[in-house]
């Protein structure tokens, strides 16, 4: 597995370790401008990439369910000297939500970024229908900036598209194609089915006692009020916010309000 480690200046007051892992078909880049500003409050964050995705190894056996992943995550959080205070946006959050529920005791805090244990199955099928998009691939970077385009039309187009280059992989044949392994995106793997793990998932959250905040965009189309509504029935303590203005990708949309939204909850941790 890839990853990134943001590290505090010396001068300032060491708070912990924080682990980022991104939603399906993102990469650990996702993060960099909030984990930069993680860091500067004293932070030690990591930014991984998933299995199948970006720099991380492909699953030999095609295997991207969920248990894979949590066994992931937990091999990740053995190497570490702490419990981390886990950020999962989407596959992320899944992830960590469904690993502390099992394993309780194994993060010190929980932030899921746009994810609930209900989601809304037509904004799943509009990222399952991006992420199988363009399978011949694509002849340069502007067609490669016109796909991601249309996928986030609330986004303006960069003018400098140099940075998606590290959302694609040249091939022998010359063309970019997506980050991720395509067997992710095979029928009736995670791309398709969070909604078949809502059961599993409510009863892990249901045993999450470690502090939880869910942080979700107000014109997202994976998380509603009905979701967000059942997450804090199963975890009491839980709180939520609102980023009006961001879309199912919180942090990529809103970032300013994102760090400053997660900024207050890390500050009520002991």
């Amino acid at each position: 597995m890839a990853g990134d480690r943001w590290t505090p200046a010396t001068e300032t007051a060491y708070r912990g370790p924080i682990l980022m892992l991104h939603g399906g078909g993102q990469t650990r880049h996702s993060w960099n401008r909030a984990a930069a500003g993680l860091a500067v409050d004293g932070w030690t964050v990591y930014t991984l990439d998933a299995r199948g995705h970006g720099d991380s190894d492909w699953a030999p056996d095609g295997d991207y369910r969920l248990d894979g992943l949590v066994g992931d995550l937990r091999g990740v959080i053995e190497q570490l000297d702490e419990q981390p205070v886990l950020f999962g946006a989407s596959l992320g959050g899944m992830t960590g939500l469904t690993a502390e529920g099992e394993n309780p005791g194994l993060l010190r805090a929980l932030v899921l970024v746009d994810i609930t244990p209900k989601v809304e199955p037509e904004g799943v099928k509009r990222i399952a229908d991006f992420m199988r998009g363009n399978p011949d691939g694509f002849a340069n970077l502007e067609e490669v900036a016109d796909a991601v385009a249309a996928y986030q039309p609330h986004r303006t187009r960069p003018t400098n598209i140099e940075g998606l280059r590290r959302n694609v992989r040249e091939r022998s044949n010359g063309r970019l194609y997506w980050h991720w392994d395509p067997a992710f995106t095979r029928p009736r793997t995670l791309v398709d089915t969070p909604t078949a793990d809502h059961g599993r998932m409510v009863a892990a959250a249901r045993a999450v006692e470690v502090p939880t905040l869910l942080v979700h965009g107000g014109r997202s189309d994976i998380v509603s009020s009905d979701g967000v509504e059942e997450l804090l029935g199963l975890i009491p303590h839980a709180s939520a916010v609102n980023v009006s203005a961001a879309g199912h990708m919180v942090a990529g949309d809103d970032n300013a309000v994102f760090v400053a939204e997660v900024g207050g909850f890390l500050d009520t941790l002991v």
